[in-house]
């Protein structure tokens, strides 16, 4: 495989739905409940197989473990979902700024 193409096979690994919710509860150590909790409180929305069953991918399952991880600290699942989104946006507003930064560097050098 080119290499050019292994990232877009570990990026398709990763968003691919291979885990059961009984499995992806065994992964997590948690309960199916739990992640349904965290599917209606709009933190992860998995995928559903021809019969009906959700279906979770590894981006998912370390979503939902971040959740876990808040839960068992004290917080709210809801709260916990909501810390999650945020720490999310926030990843994507800092590496938009460091883009920004780097265009505006180049563009300083270039005058």
């Amino acid at each position: 495989m080119p290499a050019e193409n292994a990232s877009v096979a570990g990026n398709l690994d990763d968003d691919y739905p291979a885990y059961t919710m009984g499995r992806a509860a065994d992964v997590l150590g948690t309960t199916p409940a739990f992640l349904r909790a965290v599917g209606e409180a709009g933190l992860i929305t998995p995928l559903r197989s021809e019969g009906g069953h959700r279906r979770y991918s590894r981006r998912q399952l370390r979503i939902a473990a971040r959740a876990r991880e808040l839960v068992d600290q004290g917080t709210p699942i809801e709260a916990a979902c909501r810390i999650i989104l945020l720490e999310s946006q926030l990843d994507d507003t800092l590496h938009l700024n460091r883009e920004m930064r780097r265009k505006l560097d180049e563009h300083g050098a270039d005058t």
